[in-house]
């Protein structure tokens, strides 16, 4: 059964209805106000047609869809359900200023033997970059041990 669209004057409502052909001009009452509602054409249309083998809607936009989500152009070649407009990679993050000074500072204090880690260990120069990026605890203190870079 096709399905119509309806105008009830009195409460001012379009409504859709699904009817047999041969009821199709005939009076529909109205879901809200139980008046009679006659038949109007509708006022949105859908249509599909196919392109690159895909169904479109008309009119067509020139978008595709990648799981739910609208894309410029068909994925080539990527990982199974991923789209690179989409799952595009996080930028690797880049150090303030701020931060760059105070690694500088953590590699000057490891380097006199002054940084150490929650633990009490002694920290060399070359491991400060690594530990920081971890997000371990650095802090200046005196090691419980000797660090083995100073020679001691």
């Amino acid at each position: 059964m096709p399905l119509y669209e309806y105008y009830c004057q009195p409460c001012n409502g379009i409504f859709e209805e699904l009817r047999p052909i041969r009821e199709a001009t005939e009076p529909v009452p109205c879901p809200q106000c139980y008046k009679d509602a006659a038949r109007i054409m509708p006022t949105s249309f859908t249509a599909f047609t196919f392109r690159d083998g895909y169904p479109r809607r008309i009119p067509d936009d020139g978008k595709f869809y990648h799981l739910g989500q609208k894309v410029s152009k068909l994925v080539t070649s990527a990982r199974p359900n991923e789209h690179p407009e989409i799952n595009k990679p996080e930028p690797k993050r880049r150090r303030s200023k701020g931060e760059k000074e105070e690694l500088k500072d953590m590699r000057a204090a490891a380097a006199k033997g002054d940084l150490i880690d929650a633990y009490r260990n002694p920290i060399s120069p070359t491991e400060v970059k690594q530990l920081a990026d971890q997000g371990r605890v650095l802090k200046k203190g005196t090691p419980t041990h000797a660090p083995n870079h100073l020679g001691t």
